[in-house]
This record gives C-alpha cells, structure tokens and sequence, in this order.
C-alpha cells in the first residue's frame, strides 16, 4: 500500500493466488488464457492462445498482419529473453522506390506501408520452443470466436464509424467484413470473421496433415503462413491492387511471397538497466523500449521517494526526463543490424549525469536530443498544424489514446505468469482493421508499420531493404534482487514508455500495489514528434486527466507546462503481474472498460 496515500482509490481488487495470473487488454482473451492454464499450459501456450483471440476480438487494434514484440522468462532454462516479431521492410522498399511515387513520408495507411508480418511466425516459435500444447489447442478459441461471433466493444465500432466513407468509397473489401448489410455494426453486436476462421482452420488442417507430431504441425503451420497459400494470397494483393492511402493517391504494394519466405524471428537478450533493486528489462534499439530505461537512468539522479505521485514534483521530473530520452530516440535509435547504435553511452552515468544538468524547475520547450560523436542524424521538427484530425477519416498512425483523452482504439497487451513461474509480456500491434484494405482470401488486413521509417539516407531509422522500422511497441520485465517480479505494458503508441515508465516509479517509489499504480491519475507529454505519418510535435504540451489534482495543474502550468486536461480515464491501458515465491499477482486496466486480470 502507498505511504503517500494511506487509502488509495482503486477500481477493483488486486488479483491473487498461486496457480497462475493473465491479465490483457480484453476480458474474453485474458479468459481464454486463463482456460489454457487451467487445461495443463503454461505461460507460454496460454500466451499464444491468448495473442490469437486478440486478434479476433480487437481487430481495431490487432491483426493477423501486425508485429510483436515478446519478452519471456523461461524457467527451464533460467533466462529473460525477447522474441523480436518486428518484421522488416520488403525487398523492393528503396527510399528511391518511395520517391519516385512523390512521397517525402512513408504514408501512414495503405500497401507501401506493409513490412513483413512478424506476428505468427513469432507465435509459432513461442508455441514450439517454450510451449507444451499443440497448435489445436492454442488456435481452436480465436476459429471459433471468428466463426461464430463475439460481442463487438464501442471503440471497435466507433473506430468502423472514423473510417466507414473510406471503406465505402476505396476499399471495399474492408467494407464486406466490418460494414455486414451495409451498415456499421452496433456495440455489443455478435460480429464474425468467418473469411478469418477459414484461414485459420486451413492453417490448422494442412499442419494436421503433417502427422502426429507436435512440432511437425507447427513447422508445417510455419509453411502454410509464410511459404503457402497465406503468403500468396499477400503476394498476389499486393503486385495487382492499387489502393488509395493517407497520401491521397493510390499505390501498389511491395511486399512480396519472397520476403515472407526470407524472414524468421530472432531470439536475443534483453537491454537492461539497473534500478535500485530492479533490473527492468527492455527489447533492443530496433524498439522504442531503451526510452524508459534511459528516463530511469536521468530519474535515478532525483529522490522519489516520498513524493507524491499526483503532484508537480514528481510529475515534471519524469516528464522532462521523458522530454531527453525521447529526443535521443529520434537522433538515435534503429536497426542495430544496419547502423552501429551508442545505446552503452546512451544509458551510461557519465551521459545522463550531463543530460540531467538540463533540467531545471521550468518546463523546456526545447527539443534536446544529445550529442555522441560519429553518432546519430540530424532531426527535423514538424509542428503540428492540426494534421493529426484531417487524416483521422483515412486511418493514418497507430490507433491511440487521442489528444483529449477521447479513446481513438490502443495496441493491446498481455501478461502471464504460470505456476512455474514462466512469465511472458508481449505487445501485439498493426494489421488493424484501419491500415489498409482486407485481402479477401484471408480476412485480414496487412500491417503499417514502414512509417516509422524516414525517407532520410543518413538517418539511422532510414528505410532499407530487409530493415526492422524502430517500433513504438514496448513490453516491460522487471527482476527484483536478482529474481524474475514483474512484467507489464501499455498500448498507446509514443505514450508506452510514458506510462509504463509512471506505473514502475509509483509501484516502486510509492509503494503502491499493481492495481493501485494503474489506477492512479496518469499523463502523457505530445512535445517530442510522434512516431507516425505525419510526425508532427506539439512542444510543451502535457495532456493530463481531469482526477490530478486542480493544486498540481496549477502548479505545473507555473513552470511552464502548457496542460490540457482530458477525461477522468482516459490516459493509458495497463496491465501488469508479478510473482513472489509461490505468489502471483495480477491487475488489469479500468480504462477503456475492456482490459481484465484473471487469476486463482
């Protein structure tokens, strides 16, 4: 409990037990999770079990045709590693490519948008390497919830409503699946994807016909996917259909069969940082993920403890370090394949020492990234010029909280935790339903996340063939005395590792429990540039929710600080477990009302 707080509000208990904990953006998929280990899976098949019915029941905000980032502690083997689902760019995505077509940007929406999908080949290698179920009892829930429907929630259909002209007019093949008899779907209709669960049972019928054994199904499920019929039905969409996008005129794809066939995830250690008695654990710089460790190592400078965790103090500390962590993201970060990145220097005492002489009692409304000689690309800054709302109709960026809190639809997360103690954190994102048109073989949408690319040859994030887009999905683990404790996450685009990074410091400095330090009033700074088409930046601006106190806003505007302030809840989608000896614990985000924990 906090000492800050001595009875903190919270929406609804803690969860606890000692069998297992899901916890996920949606209460259908965190109870298949929960049935999965209840019929003898662990974390990781409840995981995938999990991840495929996210698919179905938040096409919105995930689909067949996104990416992952997964972070796993296996027991067996005493390790925490990430599973990058993060697929690269095509063959044929040259920066010349994209110029030729009279782009400076990457579009937003669209076909040019499309990398490789990473998500089911990564639930496959999960599925095979740490797993224990077969591929049947992992993927039956999503078949079934696709064929034979599931309660649609508001965000989903309002989300339909944004883009419904634009399905109407240009992409019509979207229009068959999400406008049924023409119209769009009420809240709480029982919507189906049977086109979905088609596709999914054929995968699952040509890995039966491997034979009986488990892992011959998976690897054949794996050719199906991305040496079989799936990858020619996106090969074939993509070389004939030229489809309107954010940029006002229509492109062609360039994503090929070739480049589903070249691509596997990888496996790799996770980048660490030491806090106090933690060591959080991020995935690499091809992610978003080393921001929050570079705000802890700025953060570690200040004394946190006792602040209170809705007050200006506390609150202008993490949001000026945010400011310089997030600078150094766009001067820095990319595929550490294809450019060398200081990450090292980036999270070392001597660098952050400096860094942490910038802050001062008044709000910068600088942007700041630092210096590393031989390192790092020159930034141009686009001011927002009310861009974000005139691309809302087409679909552009990731689907996120909007500017006043007004839920526009999130990523999704989950977290796991067996009675093993296995633990899995994944953020499953891209392929939503706004991205680009509905291949109509399969039932779903091919991803946009090439947009993190600049079209900038000295750039590190600069678009290459066969490069991974730095991703803005961001999982979080957390060791505590050297044990596996915590894994967590939020969708939300560029405010992850905003508040991922706010749930750590009250759960740690506030000694709030996991449901506390979710529910607590949260926040998120616009003034770096968004990740997304148009990547435009609002300097200074810091939206807050209507429950921080009236004392702190003042406060902060004090300083600097230009506040908007949105809705009581509307800042975030958390979920978060941990483990203590036998213990499991779990909470779940009220936001949204979608997100449950679960757990006995």
């Amino acid at each position: 409990m906090s000492n800050i707080n001595p009875d903190p509000f919270t929406t609804r208990p803690e969860i606890e037990g000692t069998f297992g904990v899901v916890t996920s953006t949606h209460w259908i998929a965190t109870a298949v999770g929960m049935a999965t280990l209840e019929k003898g899976g662990n974390a990781f098949d409840a995981g995938v079990a999990t991840a495929f019915t996210l698919q179905v029941v938040e096409p919105h905000l995930n689909g067949p045709g996104g990416d992952v980032p997964i972070i796993v502690h296996d027991t067996r083997a005493g390790r925490t590693e990430v599973i990058c689902g993060q697929g690269p760019a095509p063959a044929g995505a040259t920066i010349a490519h994209y110029r030729s077509e009279g782009l400076e940007m990457v579009p937003g929406t669209g076909l040019l948008a499309a990398c490789v999908p990473g998500t089911f080949e990564s639930w496959m290698l999960l599925l095979r390497d740490y797993g224990t179920l077969r591929l049947r009892e992992v993927l039956e829930p999503a078949i079934a919830y696709a064929r034979d429907g599931y309660p649609l929630v508001e965000r989903a259909s309002a989300t339909i409503q944004t883009v419904e002209q634009l399905f109407r007019k240009f992409w019509t093949t979207s229009a068959a699946v999400y406008l049924p008899n023409g119209e769009v779907p009420k809240p709480g209709t029982l919507f189906t994807n049977k086109q979905l669960s088609e596709t999914y049972a054929r995968i699952l019928k040509e890995a039966e016909s491997a034979g009986s054994d488990r892992v011959a199904q998976i690897e054949a499920a794996r050719k199906a996917w991305s040496r079989g019929f799936v990858a020619e039905a996106i090969d074939k969409f993509c070389r004939t259909q030229e489809v309107m996008d954010v940029s006002g005129s229509p492109h062609r794809g360039v994503l090929r069969g070739d480049d589903m066939a070249r691509w596997q995830p990888s496996v790799e250690a996770p980048l660490t940082y030491e806090y106090g008695r933690y060591t959080v654990c991020k995935p690499g710089v091809w992610s978003q993920g080393p921001v929050m460790l570079q705000q802890l190592a700025l953060l570690k400078g200040f004394q946190l403890d006792g602040l209170d965790p809705a007050g200006p103090e506390f609150i202008h500390l993490q949001v000026e370090c945010a400011k310089l962590a997030f600078a150094d993201r766009e001067k820095f970060y990319g595929d550490p394949k294809f450019s060398e990145i200081p990450i090292a220097t980036l999270l070392s005492d001597a660098y952050n020492d400096a860094r942490r002489k910038l802050i001062s009692e008044k709000a910068s409304l600088n942007f700041v990234p630092g210096s590393v000689e031989g390192f790092g690309s020159v930034v141009k800054m686009r001011r927002e010029e009310g861009q974000r709302e005139a691309v809302g109709a087409m679909g552009a960026g990731e689907p996120t909280v909007g500017r006043f809190g007004e839920v526009r639809g999130d990523t999704v997360h989950f977290d796991i935790i067996d009675q093993a103690g296995n633990m899995i954190s994944a953020t499953p994102s891209g392929g939503w339903l706004q991205s680009s048109p509905v291949i109509p073989e399969l039932g779903f949408c091919l991803g946009s996340r090439a947009q993190m690319f600049w079209l900038q040859e000295d750039h590190p994030a600069a678009l290459a063939p066969g490069k991974r887009p730095r991703t803005t999905l961001s999982p979080t683990m957390a060791l505590r005395d050297g044990e596996p404790y915590l894994a967590w996450g939020s969708p939300g685009g560029d405010q992850q590792d905003q508040w991922n990074t706010q749930f750590f410091l009250r759960h740690v400095h506030a000694r709030m429990n996991l449901q506390e330090a979710i529910d607590a009033p949260a926040w998120h700074s616009e003034h770096f540039p968004i990740s997304f088409w148009p990547r435009t930046a609002r300097p200074g601006v810091l939206v807050v929710e209507n429950r921080v106190p009236k004392a702190t806003v003042d406060s902060l505007k004090r300083r600097g600080h230009i506040v908007e302030t949105g809705p009581d809840w509307s800042e975030g989608r958390l979920t978060a477990a941990s483990k203590v000896g036998r213990r499991r614990r779990a909470a779940a985000n009220p936001r949204g009302m979608q997100g449950y924990a679960a757990g006995r």
